[in-house]
């Protein structure tokens, strides 16, 4: 399973009981570290809080050099983990009890790497048709492009539904995490799907992201406006509309400001004389 480049962290994580406890500890700064290189490592390994090398557990000695740390400290951090409840270990495997509940990576992350298929199979079948020979003898050969889609059409069929699942929760879940000052969108129908697979032909996850965050910080799209009309998650995955809000056409305009407007302005009287003076050969002093 390919890893991630990122992990939760809540804000407040430093007044979750466990983790005050842990800072009346003499050794605390030691535990603390330990703590956020073991969430790491789990994110970075992506394989739901489950410590294996393989086939095999990692131990102590094994953290304690990838942490670069002394054994005995890791082992004692290990130990208050397992005491407090923050990890728990099962047949010989340490892992993070609630990762999955804490982490909700696996959709995003699969949700781009799908992305990333798609162009690249994309380019592939571009490549082909330019290099394939659609000529011999005078007839019409089938290009092997076409071909090789052929094959992988029926073959695709099942995963591209689960695709288009994967893609709409992905986004919908994007969508209720920053858009916090709209209704939240709680189930992803077909048709939804159908737009955002649509929309993923020319937006990536990062567009709708960025789309998501320019309607949170748009006071006309928050109903600001003088019909009161408010964007919806169904209109704002729609191609047309996406484009529309990352061009940045509904982003708050400071109101006009006479004051502002003379900051930095120029007498237009003198430059007027200016001009003229200059194109007469004259002195200003003359105009």
């Amino acid at each position: 399973m390919s890893d991630v480049k990122w992990i939760k962290v809540v804000t407040d994580i430093f007044d979750d009981e466990k983790i005050l406890m842990i800072e009346k500890m003499p050794q605390k700064y030691m535990i603390l570290v330990v703590w956020f290189k073991l969430l790491c490592l789990a994110g970075k390994q992506n394989n739901s809080g489950v410590f294996l090398m393989g086939n095999i557990p990692y131990t102590p000695d094994m953290l304690a050099t990838i942490f670069r740390m002394k054994r005995a400290d890791v082992a004692y951090a290990l130990e208050v983990f397992e005491r407090f409840g923050m990890t728990e270990t099962v047949d010989g495997v340490i892992t993070i009890r609630n990762w999955n509940k804490h982490q909700q990576l696996d959709r995003l992350e699969l949700a781009r790497e799908k992305t990333r298929e798609r162009v690249a199979n994309h380019r592939k079948k571009q490549k082909l048709m330019a290099e394939c020979n659609v000529t011999c003898n005078g007839e019409v050969t089938p290009c092997n492009a076409d071909r090789i889609d052929k094959e992988k059409e029926k073959e695709g069929e099942g995963e591209r539904e689960e695709d288009k699942e994967e893609c709409g929760t992905a986004v919908a879940e994007l969508y209720n995490s920053i858009c916090q000052s709209f209704p939240s969108v709680r189930s992803v129908s077909s048709q939804r799907e159908d737009t955002i697979r649509q929309s993923f032909k020319s937006y990536t996850l990062d567009d709708f992201k960025r789309c998501f965050e320019n309607a949170e910080g748009s006071s006309f799209l928050k109903g600001d406006n003088q019909r009161g009309w408010r964007a919806t998650f169904d209109w704002l995955i729609k191609d047309c509309n996406m484009a529309k809000v990352l061009d940045g056409n509904f982003a708050d305009v400071e109101p006009y400001s006479r004051e502002k407007a003379q900051q930095g302005s120029f007498d237009t009287d003198e430059f007027f004389k200016a001009a003229v003076a200059h194109s007469l050969n004259i002195s200003i002093d003359e105009v």
